[in-house]
């Protein structure tokens, strides 16, 4: 692959993207295999259940630390190595929480879960690593390819639960420590699949694309951070990802117990969340095809309009049907902003500066997914799913503003830089 050539070869293109979207699916369904039980087993380890949520608020924790970090290593090594490291982190810390259950430690759980989370976040980098291997125009079509390996993993991670905790159960240990051995088996073939398959580094070939210094540690163009986030288009992806992520995950996570004290059923509560997810992830690929025809705006600002409706409808739902709707609508909402998002912080800075800023989107997005958790539960004792809904609607509604006041100002001022590609 000459350097002086600024195309890329396709059987190279679909060999990295096969591999990262195989390897995400793998990846998921590990994690989804253990969030299953993880406070199950954080109350049986700490002995009650106001313990119940501090692994899970660990893992964001750990997630939201490493992404800026990573980014900065991704930009400077590569996105190989810093894939690799994000595996090795997640079946490190998988291991270490099979290992507290066995010995019925909470605080090496909970390390065990921020070890996680921090391979997490670097994992979810995954679909940048695929867009920036392909021209502008084709990014929005592979960012929704993989966030739709995310479906993979919410349907199959759960179904691993059963037989990894029979068959650690068969060899004399602790069933509730099969899921997590399973999660750093499968961390472990991620992360050898990554060093075999990953190459040549994609973000040689993005920076061959782009037309820049394909050396690995040059970085004698990338602006400063200040700067790279300076940018309109940036500060309006960054926006729509975490208005998105915070508005989703305020509403998902309290619904259980507002059907709960509505008196539905766990069967009526699963086909909800199932709802959900099929929203969240189930269309992801049409989602990339929407942003190829419309534009990220379009759907940005559609997904945020989504949001707003999903938060009306949810406190609003008389039977489980509406508010199963309420729920996809809210997964739905979440993908457009997600997605578009993706793609327009994917085009907004050089290559070689997309690990930073990427990274740090992913510390946001953690970081508004810990907030919506932490503050659905006094929202909805305060005021029940009204209040929840109004909160939900309230930041959908700034994001809304926010988007069109930048819109109108670069029409103003003739700033075409707030415009996505």
């Amino acid at each position: 692959m000459p350097a002086s050539s600024n195309s890329v070869s396709p059987y190279i293109q679909r060999r990295i993207t096969a591999t990262l979207f195989g390897v995400q699916s793998l990846f998921s369904a590990g994690l989804f295999a253990t969030f299953v039980i993880t406070s199950i087993v954080a109350v049986r380890l700490g002995g009650h259940e106001s313990w119940a949520g501090v692994p899970a608020m660990l893992l964001l924790g750990g997630r939201a630390l490493i992404g800026y970090p990573v980014g900065w290593v991704m930009d400077r090594y590569g996105r190989r190595p810093g894939l690799i490291l994000g595996y090795l982190l997640s079946a490190t810390g998988a291991a270490w929480s099979a290992s507290a259950v066995i010995q019925f430690s909470f605080w090496q759980f909970c390390l065990g879960a921020a070890l996680m989370g921090m391979g997490r976040g670097i994992s979810e980098q995954s679909r940048y690593v695929a867009a920036e291997i392909y021209p502008q125009p084709r990014r929005a079509r592979v960012i929704g390819l993989l966030v739709w390996a995310g479906t993979i993993g919410a349907v199959g991670g759960p179904l691993l639960v059963e037989p990894s905790s029979s068959v650690t159960e068969t060899l004399g240990v602790d069933a509730q420590a099969g899921p997590f051995l399973i999660a750093a088996v499968i961390a472990l073939i991620a992360m050898l699949l990554i060093w075999l398959f990953l190459r040549p580094d994609p973000m040689l070939i993005g920076r061959q694309l782009a037309g820049e210094p394909t050396a690995k540690q040059d970085r004698s163009q990338a602006r400063p951070a200040g700067e790279i986030f300076a940018s309109p288009r940036l500060r309006l992806a960054l926006a729509g990802m975490v208005i998105g992520q915070l508005v989703m995950t305020l509403i998902m996570v309290i619904t259980p117990l507002h059907m709960s004290h509505q008196h539905h059923g766990a069967g009526a509560i699963s086909w909800v969340l199932m709802a959900h997810t099929l929203g969240m992830f189930g269309l992801a690929i049409v989602t990339g095809r929407l942003i190829e025809q419309l534009g990220p705006l379009v759907i940005l600002i559609s997904g945020g309009m989504i949001l707003a409706v999903a938060s009306l409808m949810a406190p609003l739902a008389n039977n489980g049907l509406v508010l199963a709707l309420a729920l996809f609508l809210l997964g739905l909402g979440w993908n457009f902003c997600f997605t578009a998002g993706s793609s327009l912080l994917s085009n907004a800075v050089a290559a070689n500066e997309r690990g930073r800023a990427q990274g740090l989107s992913e510390s946001l997005v953690a970081l508004a997914a810990g907030a919506g958790s932490l503050g659905a539960g006094p929202a909805f004792a305060y005021g029940d799913m009204v209040m929840v809904g109004a909160i939900g609607l309230a930041c959908t509604l700034v994001f809304l503003a926010y988007t069109f006041w930048s819109v109108d100002d670069a029409r103003q001022t003739g700033n075409a830089t707030v415009y996505p590609d």
